[in-house]
C-alpha cells in the first residue's frame, strides 16, 4: 500500500486547455463538437426555430428517470442548468462582447516554388528524361531551397521506378542547371555550392566574380573562419580589392528557397490585448471567435419524464456525454479565468514596461505562482506557446520572465537589459578590432553591474553573436 496522487480525468482535461493558445483551443472545441453530440453552439440553437420547444418548457424541472431503483442520484441535467458555480451558467456569459464577424483578408494565389522551377527548366532543356530528373530533384527540395538526399539515391528510385538506366553524371548534370535557374542556387547540397551557384549568375566585375569563385572553390574554410591576411597572401591581391570580393559573397543568399516552398503562412494570433487607457490597464482575451457552447436540449429532453421515452442503453450514453460535456464547458471557462488572473499578475509586475516599451523586471513564474495562488508548472502552461498584442507590438509571454543580476547598489537588473547592453557595445565596436567576452565583461561591470565573462559569452550565444575574431571586418 502506499499514498499518492493522482489527477482525476477532469483535471487532466483542463491542463490540456489551459496550454493550448486560441487558435488551438478553437479546433480543440471543434473536434470536441463533433464528437459529443450533447454540445452544441449558440449558432447552431438560434438557427433551430420550428423544431424548438417553447422556452418556458426548457425553464422546468428536468430530473432523471431512476433506472435502477439502488442507483444513487447523480448530477442531473437540471442541477446543470440552475448550477450557481461560475462557467454553469446561461450560455449568454460565454458570448463575446463584441457580435461583429472579423473580417480574414483572403491569401493571393501564387504559383508554387516547384512548378516555376520546372517551367524554367522546360525552357532550357527539352529532353524529356532530363526533364524527369528535374521533377524528382526539385520534388525533394527541402523549406529553406537545400538537396538534403543524395543524388545517388535519387537515380536509382528513378532506374527501378520506371526501368530507365540513368547514370550518376546525367542527373549531376541536370542539377547544375537547376542550380543556374531563379533563384539561383537552389537544389544545392551545401552552402557552399549554393554561394558557387550564385556567384556564377551574378552580374558584377569579371575579375571580383573570378575572385569570389576562387575564394568559394578552394578557401572556403579561410572565408568562414574571417582569415582575411591568409586570403590576401593566397590570392596575391590587396586588401581592397579582397574586400570587394567579401561584400560580394555577403551579399547572397544563404537560403535561396526560404519562405517560396512552404504554402503555410507564418501569423501570431494574439491570446491577450492589453490596452493602455490613461494609466489603467484593460486586458482582454482575444477570443471573439471562440464559439459559445451550451447543452443540446433535444438530447436533454429524452432524458425527461414528460418527454420521450428512451432506452436505458441510451440514457447511458446520454449521461456519459453530459458529463464530458458539462465539465469541458466549466474547463473552457476555468482556463478563461486562469489567463487573466495571470496576465494581470504580469502586468501589474512590468507595469513599467507597458508604459514605456523598454524596462523589464526581473521576475520568474515563481513570482507569479505566489500572487495567482497557483503551482508554478500552471504558470508554465499558461506561458507556453501565449502572445499578448501591447501598444509595442505583438510579443511572447516568455519575454516578460527574466532572471536579474545584481548592480553595485544592491538593485536588480534583467537579465534581458543586459544583453541589450551587450548588443549595443558589440555595435559599435572597431569591426577590425572587435571586443572579447572579458572586456565586454569589463565595460558591463563599469556600469555598475556584476557580471562574468562567462555570463557575457552565454548571453552572446544566445543572442546568436559570434566570437569576436569572427566578428572581425576588413
Amino acid at each position: 500500500m502506499r499514498l499518492g496522487l493522482k489527477l482525476t480525468p477532469q483535471q487532466v482535461q483542463y491542463l490540456k486547455l489551459l496550454q493550448l493558445p486560441t487558435m488551438a483551443l478553437e479546433q480543440r472545441i471543434k473536434t470536441e463538437l463533433e464528437l459529443n453530440p450533447l454540445l452544441e453552439t449558440i449558432d447552431e440553437v438560434e438557427q433551430q426555430t420550428e423544431q424548438d420547444e417553447p422556452e418556458e418548457a426548457a425553464a422546468e424541472t428536468v430530473e432523471e428517470e431512476k433506472v435502477d431503483d439502488k442507483e444513487e442520484e447523480s448530477y442531473s441535467l437540471e442541477d446543470y442548468i440552475n448550477d450557481d458555480l461560475a462557467g454553469y451558467k446561461s450560455p449568454e456569459s460565454y458570448k463575446p462582447q463584441d457580435e461583429e464577424e472579423e473580417y480574414e483578408r483572403p491569401l493571393a494565389s501564387t504559383v508554387p516554388m516547384s512548378e516555376r522551377l520546372l517551367s524554367q527548366f522546360r525552357l532550357q532543356c527539352e529532353d524529356d528524361l532530363d526533364f524527369l530528373i528535374a521533377e524528382e530533384i526539385i520534388g525533394n527540395v527541402d523549406e529553406d531551397g537545400y538537396l538534403r538526399r543524395e543524388l545517388a539515391l535519387i537515380v536509382q528510385d528513378l532506374n527501378l521506378t520506371f526501368g530507365l538506366e540513368i547514370s550518376l553524371e546525367r542527373a549531376e548534370a541536370v542539377l547544375k542547371l537547376i542550380q543556374l535557374l531563379d533563384p539561383p542556387g537552389i537544389a544545392a547540397r551545401d552552402l557552399q555550392e549554393c554561394l558557387i551557384a550564385q556567384v556564377r549568375t551574378t552580374k558584377c566585375d569579371p575579375h571580383i566574380k573570378e575572385l569570389a569563385l576562387k575564394v568559394l572553390q578552394h578557401h572556403f574554410e579561410d572565408l568562414k573562419l574571417k582569415r582575411f591576411e591568409n586570403l590576401g597572401n593566397d590570392l596575391h591581391v590587396g586588401m581592397d580589392s579582397l574586400k570587394r570580393v567579401i561584400e560580394l559573397i555577403q551579399h547572397l543568399n544563404p537560403k535561396p528557397g526560404e519562405g517560396q516552398f512552404s504554402a503555410q503562412e507564418n501569423y501570431i494570433t494574439p491570446d491577450f490585448i492589453v490596452e493602455n487607457d490613461e494609466g489603467d490597464f484593460i486586458i482582454s482575451l482575444h477570443d471573439r471567435n471562440m464559439p459559445a457552447l451550451r447543452i443540446n436540449k433535444a438530447y436533454r429532453d429524452l432524458v425527461a419524464p414528460k418527454g420521450k421515452k428512451a432506452s436505458k442503453e441510451a440514457k447511458d450514453f446520454i449521461k456519459q456525454k453530459f458529463e464530458a460535456a458539462k465539465w469541458f464547458i466549466a474547463s473552457i471557462h476555468q482556463r478563461r479565468q486562469t489567463l487573466m488572473k495571470v496576465m494581470r499578475a504580469i502586468v501589474d509586475r512590468q507595469r513599467k514596461w507597458f508604459e514605456e516599451g523598454e524596462v523589464l523586471k526581473p521576475m520568474i513564474y515563481k513570482d507569479i505562482a505566489e500572487v495567482v495562488g497557483v503551482d508554478i508548472s500552471t504558470i508554465s502552461r499558461v506561458v507556453n506557446s501565449k502572445y499578448v498584442q501591447t501598444e509595442f507590438g505583438v510579443h511572447s509571454l516568455k519575454q516578460f520572465f527574466t532572471s536579474g543580476l545584481e548592480t553595485e547598489s544592491g538593485e536588480d537588473v534583467s537579465n534581458r537589459m543586459i544583453k541589450h547592453r551587450i548588443k549595443d557595445i558589440i555595435e559599435v565596436e572597431d569591426p577590425q578590432k572587435p571586443l572579447n567576452d572579458d572586456k565586454i565583461a569589463a565595460m558591463v561591470g563599469g556600469e555598475g553591474v556584476k557580471i562574468a565573462r562567462r555570463t557575457v559569452a552565454k548571453y552572446r550565444e544566445q543572442m546568436g553573436i559570434p566570437i569576436a575574431r569572427l566578428r572581425k571586418k576588413i
